[in-house]
This record gives C-alpha cells, sequence and structure tokens, in this order.
C-alpha cells in the first residue's frame, strides 16, 4: 500500500460513478486505511454502495505501475518525457498536427483533462482528444445541444425524491447508480403513491420498486417517447404558453412524432398496446415527473435522437427546471461530467464552448494566447482507432483507460494499437490489455494518491484529496502533460506547479467573456489559492463571480443558450427494427454489474467484490438456452462478424426472449475469452460519434468441454491454457472456473505448474471412474496451497466454502478429505453464492433465516445485516424471500 501522508481523516470522492459520492477516508496508525461515507456530502449524505464501501481493499500496490517504462525496461522521468515530446513533435513536424491524437477517461480529475485538452488544442493545434466518455454519454450531450445551445443537465438529484413520478429509462439504476436508487427508494417507501416507471429489455434489479415495468424493444425508446408526445398533445396535456413563449420547431416535431399510430407503436416497442395507453396515462395526469435516462438509450445509432424524444415531451409539458421535474442524464463515470466542463469531447472546447464556432474559438484562443488553436473538430473515438489502424494517426497518448477492451470491435483496435508507430500508455496498473502494446509506460497517481476535481451527474464539483504519499516514481496526469508540453516548446502556457492553479485557470475560462452566455461558469473561484481549494466544499455550477453557492435548476423561465434564447423541438423519427441478420438472431445488450467497475482494474483487486459475480456470465431465457442446448451453469459461445467470446449460462426469465445480456467488464487478465466489446461492431450515432453497444446482432451456441473444473489457489494461477478460464481474486488467494478440451491430462503435473506446488507435495484426494470426476488439495503442513475439482459437467463444489479453505489452519488430517470432497461437513455449513457483498452473506444464509420465520427483507436485514448498507442486494433477497415462500406454499 502506498505510505500514508498523515494519521487523520479526509474527506475526499468517491472515484466510481457520475453519483459523486462523499467519502471519509481514514489512515490509522498502522498505515491500514478504511472508508466510510461522508454523511455532510449532498449527493449520499453518508451512504455508499458496495463498491464504495470496498475502496480500502484496492489500495495495495500489487500490479502497480511504479516507474517509467521505455520498450518493456525501467526508464527515468527525464529520458520518458523527452521521448514522449520528441516523438510527438516528430510526427508533427512530418505529419501535421492530425497526425498525434490523445485518447483521455472520466477517471481523469477535471484538472488534468483540462492540460490535456490546453496542450492538445491549445498548442498542437489538432482536435484530436476524445475520451471513454464518448461511449457512454456523448449523445445526451448531443441531444441537450440540439434541444438547448447547451450541454445542460436542468435537474438535481432532490428532484427524483420530490416527483410523484419516476421515469427510468435504459438506467438499472439498482446496480450501476446503488447510491442515487437508495435515495429514491426511501422517497418512495415515505412516499407510497409515488410512482415510479422502469423501461429496460431486462427485468432488472431497478425493477424492484417498480409499479410498472416495460420490457421494450432494443432500440424501441424513440418510438415510444413519440408516441408519449403524440398522445400528450391529443390529450390536451401540453404546456401551450410555455411552448409558445420559451421554444419553437413544436410543430415539425409533433408532425414527426405523430406518423406512428398506436399498432405500428406496439410492434416498434414490442409492449402492448394496453402497456402504452397506462404508461402515456400516467405521464399525463402526473405533473411532477422526472424521466432518467443513461446508458441504455446512449449506446445506441439513434442515442441522440432518443434523448431528444424524452426532452421533446418535457419541453412540451414545461415539465423542466421545476422541483420534482424534467428530464435528467445520469452520468456513467465519476468524471464524464467534468471532461465536458474542459473540452474533452474532440469537437468541443473548454467551458462549454464549441470547437466549430468561430467566436469560441477567438474567445479561448486570445485567453490561452494560443496562436495555433485547432479549427475543426477532431477525431471522435472510433474514428480515433480508425485513423489508427489506417496509419494517419502516428503518436498515440492513452491515460487511464483500457480501449482493447472497452472500444467496440475491440480485437480491430487492439491490432490497430500494435501498428501504431509510437503508443504512450499512462496508468496505475503495469499489466492491462492495452498496456501490453505500449512503447512507453508512464506511472500515474491512484485514487486516494492524486489532488483535484470532479463533477457528478446533477453539476456538483467535489474535490477529491490525497490522504496516501505518491508511492515511488508515481505521478499526476496533469503533471506528466505539462512536463511533455514544455519540452515541445509550449512551457509558458503550461507552467502550472499545482492542480489549485490549474483549477483557478479552469474557473476563469468558464466567466471570461461570459456574461450569461454560457451556461458553465465557475468564475467566482477564479482567484482561488492553494488553501481554499484544499478547504473547497463540494458547490454546483453556475457559481459566477461574486455570487455564493446555490442549489440551480435550468429552464423553468426559458433562458435557453440559442442565439435566440428558446430551446428547440427535434423533429425524430422511430429507427427500423432490427430484425436480426442470416445466421445471427439474438439480440445481444452489454452493461454492467454491481460489484464490477469498467475493466476491473481496480474493483478486480477486492476478493469481497468478486464473490458475487465472480466470471463473465450470458443472460438468456429457459427457451432460449432450450433452443441451443444449453442448461444452466453450461458455457455458450457467442458470436459476431467481428468476434466470438466463451461465458457461462445464466438462465432466467428476467431476461426477454431472443435477447442476450453480458457484463462488459470481464477482460485478458481475467478470463480465457470474455472481451465482450470485440462482439461489438463499430456503429456509431451520426451526431454524437456514441458506439451502438446495446443492439448488437449475435449467434449463440453451448460450448462443448470435455471437463469443467474449479480451482482455488493460494497463488495467482500462470500460465493457464485452457479452452475457457475465468478468475478471480479471494480471500487469502484466488478462484478459477475452468474447461478443457480432454479429460486425460496429468492434473497432478498440471496443477504444480499452474499453481507454483512444489515437487516434494504430494497431493491427496481421489478419482471416481464412474462418474468422471477427480479431485485433488495440495497441502504444505496445515496450509492449504491449492485444490482442483473436476467434472464430465459443470462442478457442484460449495465455491465460497472451499474459497475460505485457502485462509484456515488444517492440522486435522481427518478433515482435510473435506477439501478434497468440497464439501464442508456438518459443523461447517456451505453460505452458498454470495448475495450481499457488504457483509458477505451467501443465498443459503438467507434461506435458513427464511426457515427460522425471517420473512421481509428489513428481518433478513435485522438477523444477517444483509441487504443494510448499501442496499443493492435487497432485490436479490427479496426474490429469494418470495422463491422459499412460494415453494413452501406447494
Amino acid at each position: 500500500m502506498p505510505e500514508p501522508v498523515q494519521e487523520k481523516s479526509t474527506k475526499t470522492t468517491c472515484p466510481y460513478c457520475g453519483v459523486g459520492c462523499g467519502v471519509i477516508a481514514r489512515v490509522s496508525n498502522d498505515g491500514t486505511v478504511s472508508v466510510k461515507g461522508d454523511p455532510e456530502h449532498p449527493a449520499n449524505f453518508g451512504r455508499l454502495c458496495s463498491k464504495g464501501s470496498a475502496l480500502a481493499e484496492t489500495l495495495d500496490l500489487e500490479g502497480r505501475l511504479l516507474y517509467p517504462e521505455i520498450g518493456g525496461r525501467r526508464a527515468g522521468w527525464e529520458e520518458a518525457l523527452d521521448l514522449v515530446a520528441a516523438r510527438f513533435s516528430q510526427s508533427i513536424a512530418e505529419h501535421g498536427p492530425d497526425s498525434v491524437a490523445f485518447y483521455v477517461s472520466g477517471q481523469l480529475l477535471t484538472e488534468d483533462y483540462y492540460i490535456a485538452n490546453k496542450l492538445m488544442k491549445g498548442f498542437i493545434g489538432s482536435g484530436n482528444i476524445d475520451t471513454n466518455s464518448r461511449l457512454c454519454m456523448s449523445s445526451s450531450v448531443a441531444g441537450h445541444r440540439r434541444a438547448f445551445g447547451s450541454d445542460t443537465v436542468p435537474g438535481t438529484y432532490q428532484d427524483l425524491e420530490l416527483a410523484d413520478l419516476v421515469v427510468l429509462t435504459g438506467s438499472n439504476l439498482a446496480w450501476c447508480h446503488p447510491v442515487l436508487y437508495q435515495r429514491l427508494a426511501a422517497a418512495k417507501a415515505s412516499r407510497p403513491e409515488m410512482k415510479v416507471v422502469v423501461i429496460d429489455p431486462r427485468r432488472t434489479m431497478t425493477s424492484d420498486i417498480a409499479d410498472m415495468h416495460l420490457a421494450i424493444a432494443p432500440d424501441g425508446d424513440t418510438a415510444l417517447f413519440n408516441g408519449l408526445l403524440t398522445h400528450l398533445v391529443t390529450s390536451g396535456a401540453i404546456d401551450q404558453n410555455y411552448i409558445s413563449a420559451h421554444t419553437h420547431g413544436f410543430a415539425e416535431a409533433f408532425a414527426a412524432a405523430s406518423a406512428l399510430e398506436l399498432p405500428a407503436l406496439t410492434k416498434a416497442t414490442g409492449l402492448t398496446e394496453a402497456e402504452l395507453r397506462d404508461f402515456y396515462r400516467l405521464f399525463e395526469t402526473t405533473e411532477k415527473v422526472v424521466t432518467c435516462y443513461s446508458q441504455g438509450v446512449n449506446q445506441s445509432s439513434a442515442g441522440t435522437d432518443k434523448v431528444n424524444a424524452i426532452l421533446n415531451c418535457h419541453l412540451a409539458t414545461g415539465r423542466i427546471g421545476r422541483t420534482g421535474m424534467g428530464p435528467f442524464s445520469l452520468t456513467g463515470q465519476p468524471n464524464a461530467m467534468g471532461g465536458r466542463e474542459v473540452g474533452g469531447l474532440a469537437n468541443m472546447l473548454a467551458a462549454h464552448m464549441d470547437l466549430e464556432k468561430p467566436r469560441d474559438r477567438d474567445l479561448v484562443q486570445r485567453f490561452w494566447n494560443a496562436p495555433g488553436l485547432a479549427t475543426k473538430p477532431g477525431l471522435k473515438a472510433v474514428d480515433m482507432f480508425r485513423a489508427v489502424a489506417q496509419g494517419r494517426i502516428k503518436a498515440l497518448w492513452i491515460m487511464a483507460t483500457n480501449p482493447v477492451v472497452s472500444m467496440p470491435d475491440a480485437d480491430a483496435v487492439e491490432t490497430a494499437i500494435k501498428a501504431c508507430p509510437f503508443v504512450v500508455v499512462s496508468d496505475i496498473l503495469r499489466e492491462t490489455d492495452t498496456a501490453r502494446h505500449a512503447h512507453v509506460l508512464l506511472p500515474s497517481l491512484g485514487w486516494g494518491e492524486k489532488d483535484g476535481t470532479v463533477t457528478n451527474s446533477e453539476r456538483r464539483i467535489s474535490r477529491q484529496r490525497a490522504f496516501l504519499k505518491a508511492p515511488q516514481e508515481a505521478r499526476a496526469d496533469w503533471w506528466q502533460l505539462a512536463e511533455v508540453g514544455r519540452r515541445m516548446g509550449f512551457g509558458q502556457a503550461l507552467g502550472h506547479t499545482s492542480p489549485a492553479e490549474v483549477f483557478a485557470e479552469h474557473a476563469a475560462l468558464s466567466g471570461f467573456e461570459n456574461d450569461g452566455r454560457r451556461d458553465f461558469d465557475i468564475s467566482a473561484h477564479a482567484a482561488i489559492d492553494h488553501d481554499s481549494y484544499d478547504a473547497l466544499s463540494p458547490f454546483q455550477w453556475p457559481q459566477p463571480r461574486g455570487t455564493a453557492p446555490q442549489e440551480k435548476r435550468f429552464f423553468a423561465e426559458g433562458g435557453f443558450y440559442h442565439p435566440d434564447g428558446r430551446a428547440s423541438f427535434i423533429p425524430v423519427e422511430a429507427p427500423k427494427a432490427n430484425t436480426g441478420s442470416d445466421g445471427f438472431p439474438f439480440t445481444l445488450n452489454t452493461g454492467r454489474v454491481r460489484d464490477h467497475w469498467h475493466t476491473m482494474t481496480r474493483t478486480g483487486k477486492s476478493a469481497r467484490l468478486s464473490s458475487h459475480l465472480a466470471e463473465p456470465f450470458v443472460e438468456i431465457h429457459p427457451r432460449d438456452a432450450r433452443a441451443i442446448g444449453a442448461a444452466h451453469a453450461d458455457l455458450v459461445a457467442i458470436e459476431s462478424p467481428c468476434g466470438i467470446v466463451v461465458v457461462r449460462a445464466l438462465v432466467t426469465e428476467r431476461q426477454a426472449e431472443g435477447n442476450l445480456f453480458v457484463p462488459m467488464h470481464w477482460n485478458d487478465q481475467f478470463a480465457a475469452k470474455a472481451r465482450i466489446d470485440a462482439l461489438v461492431a463499430p456503429v456509431t450515432d451520426p451526431f454524437s460519434g456514441q458506439p451502438a453497444s446495446k443492439n448488437v446482432a449475435v449467434r449463440a451456441m453451448r460450448f462443448a468441454a470435455a471437463t469443467y473444473g474449479f480451482a482455488v489457489s493460494a497463488r495467482k494461477p500462470e500460465g493457464l491454457d485452457a479452452p475457457y478460464w475465468a478468475i478471480a481474486k479471494a480471500e487469502g488467494g484466488w478462484r478459477m472456473e475452468l474447461a478443457f478440451a480432454g479429460d486425460d491430462a496429468d492434473w497432478i503435473g498440471w496443477s504444480r505448474r499452474v499453481f507454483s506446488i512444489p515437487h516434494e507435495i504430494e497431493p491427496i484426494g481421489y478419482t471416481d471412474r464412474t462418474s468422471g470426476e477427480l479431485r485433488l488439495a495440495f497441502f504444505d503442513g496445515d496450509k492449504l496451497l491449492a485444490a482442483l475439482f473436476l467434472s464430465p459437467q459443470p462442478v457442484a463444489v460449495a465455491r465460497n466454502w472451499a474459497v475460505t479453505q485457502l485462509g484456515v489452519s488444517h492440522a486435522n488430517l481427518g478433515k482435510r478429505f473435506a477439501v478434497a470432497a468440497g464439501r464442508p461437513g456438518a459443523d461447517k455449513p456451505d453460505p452458498g453464492a454470495t448475495v450481499c457483498s457488504c457483509f458477505s452473506v451467501g443465498a443459503n444464509q438467507i434461506t435458513a433465516a427464511i426457515r427460522d420465520g425471517c420473512h421481509s427483507v428489513e428481518a433478513i436485514g435485522e438477523k444477517l445485516s444483509a441487504g443494510t448498507n448499501c442496499g443493492s442486494c435487497r432485490a436479490e433477497i427479496r426474490g429469494i424471500i418470495n422463491a422459499c415462500l412460494a415453494a413452501a406454499a406447494e
């Protein structure tokens, strides 16, 4: 673990989703770190999700990149920075500024983002800086700008609690924004008359609090909200005064929306006429409505149109900018919003200005004193990596992201990066799917070590503060960029000495010649000094010069940012339904799970977070599973024209027929073949450039294996050569799922090699020739080194119990055979699959509590603590209760 700065409590901000929760980190006398929610932070009021609660478990130095590397050898900072500057300068001199590019991340702090944008657009003179936020939020940005004239989120989190109807579309809030979900759930519990509608092809855990779940067809959102607009007009529910005073283009938008009549709407949305009427009537008759949308809306080839279809309904009813009502874009990453504020997207400038507008370019150019400011938008993410593949980009700097896993057509992206003449990667880990192809690796600071600001989904800027010293030679991202810029001859413009100075300049630019013309203005902080920056409390923008912090909603009385001050209704047409293509009959939907984050470089370090879902999986409807010959826990191969993955079958009626869901987190560090974005074609929205990750034509088939395996090991396995493997951190070691093409290997020799077992240690175990099962366990004295369980079918082993055996003494020789058998004795009940990660409570423990009379989620919480921290598992607990009680009633 990095060395603690000092023994005290530090208020900082969680580095995960866009909720932006406040965290209090405490470093104890022995150097260990603990975290808890900050009860004074207005985003979470002390709540944390399972990922936030486990932050202290991810701070070790295992796998960290601790010094610069050039070509795989250790180098000093001077040599590495000189090389980066020289190669970028050489490329610019020989091929022009558009021959270089930065690909950055919503994991960066605003100060890092600002310097990256200033260096590339202001002084290199190219727009070729884009961000992985392009993959999650750019359709919201484009929709906001088309409608409002600015990338403005009008409302606040409090609106979700004060609304009478909350519509969640394309948002699995319970798993992707858990603390916000808990705020909504608490509000609904206190006001049962509040209604919640969940619009999602899957019945996700968010549906646990839904009064209505609409299992919409993939990409049916535009048709659904066009139908809603038509209904609002025909039922007389629009606000004609608001439309007349503050908008234009209503007639054209209504004409486009009304093109589909009710029968056509049912086909486009996959919903019944009754479902449509019920939803439309509920929206019509409820004034205080908030519509939340996230990746399920944005990650589409029609994502921007979907956003505008939603905004049209709120503009038409005047339900915007007032308490408890409005459209609300839920940001995916911790600082995607901050990146948008400083121009992190290829088509934007800092302070919400537009690279395509001469007036904005002139303003920024004068403020930065940048004679070579870019004059046109750069390449968006998909086009950027296409340009790398074509050889048009000669030098590429990737910061705090892992595009070989997260980009669509990920295999092609990897091939492009491998062929690029010069690749720099700034990261905290030495081994990622992307870092392995870098010519230069630069060690960055991680959470707990870096200092700066982030902006959450409700426009609230909070400090991330360092409470750990930088480990060895790791340095801040903004510093790396400024040092390279200085070596390229731009030192006067990049002479910042601290993140406070960067933030002050960012704030000053936001107010420069603003006068209310732009939405983003934090010029009240333009003269901030180091002490005030250190003490900065969370505040919501805008905060112009001379004003105090305030809670701000936009557009209740108009005041939009188009030149005429009006909002624009955008006519949108529903896309044609995807009926699949020949040979690819299923629709693949990708997304997140509860306890993991992005490509697992952080959460993969936590045994607790890996215990809930320890391997990649596909949610598949029972009838679809039968059709491809797969049973629960079988392996399934999923293929598209771009690639193939192999994952575990999770057979569930939560999934709609014809649709598959696979999470996006697993990568080559944790699984044999599970980079799901290798299947996603590089199809993008024409306005935002955002890839379509929710509607991918694929085929699926059972993956035949001769032998299945499960293993636990005290040491990380090395050289896994199985057709299928997935590893996860466990308490005291590692756990892994395996599948092999044959059944006649030298399993003892294989185990010695993979688990690093000394040759003098002999295993105990057995082979059952009738069942084909094999069990091996290796002990060094009373310590379990590894255990391997093999079977012709998916292995039936008490997995969580087996994992715990790595950390206990096995002095009793007789009980060692229980380990080899994979089943605990009567005195050691198997907790079952983990349901509550916060308190490590398993399904069998919950079932036992139900038998003892705990028939509610609250009763389970009182007995086992499950569901009483972040609450993300409450829906799963409720499902177990309902299943047990239903079975008992039969």
